[in-house]
């Protein structure tokens, strides 16, 4: 209701002055040149993008808190985020991460004497292996709980898959002086009176809202025998009876007879279904009457001497007739065991070869000299795909820019939370759900700050890089595709090891293989 605002300048550490100013009502924070005068602080801050995720982050902890207040972000000049007080917590996640977001979490709710529970839980099939999307709120304030969060992943078990995360943002409203907010320096953890109801609350209430929704595992009808199909009764047929149509058919009936054909020959007595003979839907069709043997004499030169002579110009092959014949050059006997293993002759036996070691490894060269040599390969995307990753993943996409090119990627960021994949590196797939996977583990991987030495630092993402397009690869589809692959393997200058040290092939002597009979 002030007519004016209070302006506080602090820089330094020293309080500069406090003024009234003429302000719109709110708040407005600015900061600039941190820690400009302590040099053992700026020492250990990460580059600017890294430390504007950090701030987007606690950016988006504070604005989810309060959805009726209106936020803005901005950097460098630029607006990031311009929030409007939302109508209700889900708009404000919406606001905040996408509609993609919105789209895969479903409501939770509780009630007890102890606690009050509100929030959402994300559905079990879009967790992810990056960790983010994961709030926990008490009295309006942001906390980190590991042992909650045990509580919601106990409540997924047997929902997703090692290694992943869903999404959840969950509200807790407690009595004030039945939780302690003070029991570390940055405030960001807590201490309930009573942490084992709490526990039990949050995982009954997970529980019972992804039964609510159905969320269980999938039939998978490509294997039979992991699906109990239902039985069918005894007297099943007495109501459905089986019947299998029958087809009068001439067996001695050949269409590609090469002989002339006459009355007597079982080709002028097929019977088709409609009635009447071969011979005389022949000659109907072509306006004539008579039988199949005047029209065959007085052909002469036509199809009847034609269909005499076919096979004196032609020779008769198993592929005869196919649209398109594959010329290949004669290559030796390559089997493909399970979509696993390759299975090829080799000197002293049989070579067994793992396919996606062997990928790794082909994809590892590729990575280190595109790292060490700028030799890489981009192979352009037909439809270029659009992914949401959120303002404080894009920052970390901007930071990497550079080392992306260079491993042959071509990301271009699109406005403030979206990239746009035109290329991947040769090799890796380009269909567009399996970039958006590709996408969610290569943050994983640019998000490691760890630093090592040049070499060491350069081995360790290229081992990274071909972890993740192996596991992207397509399953082998022909022998002609393994041969090449074996080529490809053949050819590197460690064939036997992958980048991460296991073991790529195996040769079993034609004495190993004499002691298994």
């Amino acid at each position: 209701d002030e007519e004016v605002g209070c302006q506080v300048e602090f820089a330094a550490s020293v309080h500069n002055s406090t003024t009234e100013i003429a302000t719109p009502k709110g708040t407005n924070i600015a900061v600039r040149n941190l820690f400009y005068n302590v040099p053992a602080r700026r020492k250990f801050l990460k580059s600017d993008n890294v430390e504007f995720k950090h701030i987007v982050e606690e950016f988006t902890k504070v604005a989810l808190t309060r959805p009726e207040t209106g936020f803005t972000l901005s950097h460098n000049g630029k607006d990031i985020y311009v929030l409007k007080p939302a109508k209700s917590l889900k708009f404000r996640i919406m606001d905040l991460l996408g509609a993609s977001v919105t789209g895969d979490v479903v409501d939770v709710s509780a009630d007890t004497s102890v606690v009050r529970l509100r929030g959402f839980v994300g559905k079990p099939d879009t967790a992810k292996k990056t960790l983010g999307n994961q709030f926990f709120f008490v009295n309006g304030r942001y906390f980190r709980s590991p042992y909650l969060h045990k509580a919601v992943m106990k409540a997924y078990e047997g929902m997703v898959a090692d290694g992943v995360t869903p999404s959840y943002f969950i509200y807790l409203e407690v009595d004030p002086h039945s939780v302690d907010v003070n029991i570390s320096p940055t405030k960001s953890e807590v201490k309930f009176e009573d942490d084992s109801f709490i526990f039990q609350v949050v995982y009954a209430s997970v529980k019972e809202t992804l039964g609510k929704n159905s969320f269980a595992g999938g039939i998978d009808f490509s294997n039979p025998e992991a699906n109990d199909m239902p039985v069918l009764g005894s007297h099943f047929t007495e109501y459905q009876p089986e019947s299998i149509p029958q087809v009068a058919v001439d067996s001695g009936y050949n269409p590609f007879d090469e002989s002339p054909c006459s009355p007597g020959d079982s080709t002028s007595s097929a019977i088709n279904s409609s009635g009447g003979s071969a011979s005389e839907r022949r000659g109907s069709a072509a306006g004539w009457s008579g039988s199949a043997a005047d029209w065959t004499g007085s052909a002469a030169g036509g199809y009847g001497s034609a269909a005499g002579k076919f096979g004196q110009y032609v020779d008769r092959r198993e592929d005869y007739g196919k649209l398109f014949e594959e010329k290949t050059l004669p290559m030796t006997q390559t089997i493909i065991l399970g979509g696993k293993y390759i299975v090829a002759p080799a000197r002293d036996g049989l070579m067994i070869v793992n396919v996606r070691r062997a990928r790794e490894r082909i994809l590892y060269d590729r990575a280190l000299a595109a790292l060490t040599k700028n030799e890489h390969v981009t192979q352009a995307s037909m439809f270029p795909v659009k992914v949401e990753v959120g303002a404080a993943n894009r920052a970390v996409f901007d930071d990497k820019a550079g080392l992306l090119a260079r491993l042959g990627f071509d990301i271009s960021p699109f406005g403030t939370d979206t990239i746009v994949v035109n290329g991947v590196p040769e090799g890796y797939s380009c269909e567009a759900g399996k970039i958006q996977t590709m996408v969610s583990d290569l943050l994983l991987i640019l998000s490691d700050d760890s630093s090592s030495l040049p070499g060491v630092m350069e081995s360790a993402m290229a081992e990274k890089i071909a972890l993740l397009g192996a596991s992207g690869c397509d399953p082998l589809a022909s022998p002609a595709e393994a041969r090449n692959l074996l080529d490809t393997l053949l050819s590197s200058s460690n064939p036997e090891l992958a980048g991460n040290g296991k073991r790529i092939m195996a040769i079993m002597t034609t004495a190993q293989v004499e002691k298994l009979f």
